[in-house]
């Protein structure tokens, strides 16, 4: 129960940090959250996908790693490796800043009622204001979140190979994987309004980033010493 316990806080805490980052998704979300538009689509499809990709990961990359023993050894210092990178990138925005969850200001829609490209592509931005329709949107966060090989990897490959060194209890694992996705969805998505004085600030991300570095270095260590 205890290894279980553990594996479980582990897996929150890895997918945790790994969502918690200014990125497109984020910004859709954030966007949909501020607009309250379609929210309910959006916050979907982002739970059921990060469900999905970190079931295969687990079902797939953490199954392989636990037949094998030497594989284990291998994703254990590579995915301590790849967190270890994950906290250096992240502090390092911590102490440069520069990064920020800000609304755009309102840009001129095209002809067919969209936002102009200019504003619509700009990453860590959200246009507020001409209306999406319900299509569009779920076709952009599904674009966004399948059509993303970075995302993808992080959550299948990475989060199944570190799942993979807790052996049984990698289902433990994903089950705090997918709490920390859904949580972080469903909360961000329809707590965006409240949340969004905060997270326009650079300072708030660069406290976030120095938290998301303590974190994983944390978990890079544990993974290391078993």
């Amino acid at each position: 129960m205890e290894q279980g316990i553990v594996a479980l806080l582990s897996g929150f805490g890895l997918c945790l940090g790994l969502i918690l980052s200014i990125g497109a998704q984020n910004a859709i979300v954030l966007r949909q959250g501020l607009r309250r538009e379609h929210v309910g689509i959006v916050v979907l499809v982002c739970v059921v996908s990060d469900a999905i990709l970190q079931t295969v990961g687990v079902a797939g990359v953490a199954t392989l790693v636990t037949a094998h023993p030497w594989l284990e050894t291998l994703a254990r210092w590579a995915g301590a490796v790849f967190i270890v990178g994950f906290a250096l990138l992240s502090a390092r925005r911590a102490w440069r800043g520069g990064g920020s969850l800000e609304a755009a200001p309102d840009a001129p829609a095209d002809a067919g009622g969209a936002p102009s490209a200019s504003t619509a592509s700009a990453p860590g931005t959200v246009a507020t204001r001409t209306r999406s329709g319900r299509m569009a949107t779920l076709l952009t966060i599904l674009a966004v979140t399948w059509l993303n090989p970075h995302a993808l990897v992080e959550t299948t490959v990475v989060m199944g190979s570190v799942a993979g060194t807790h052996g049984d209890a990698r289902w433990w694992f994903l089950a705090g994987g997918v709490t920390a996705s859904t949580l972080w969805f469903v909360g961000f998505g329809y707590g965006a309004r409240y949340l969004a004085p905060l997270l326009r600030t650079e300072r708030a991300w660069r406290i976030l980033d120095g938290g998301i570095a303590v974190v994983m270095l944390v978990i890079a260590v544990t993974l290391v010493l078993g």
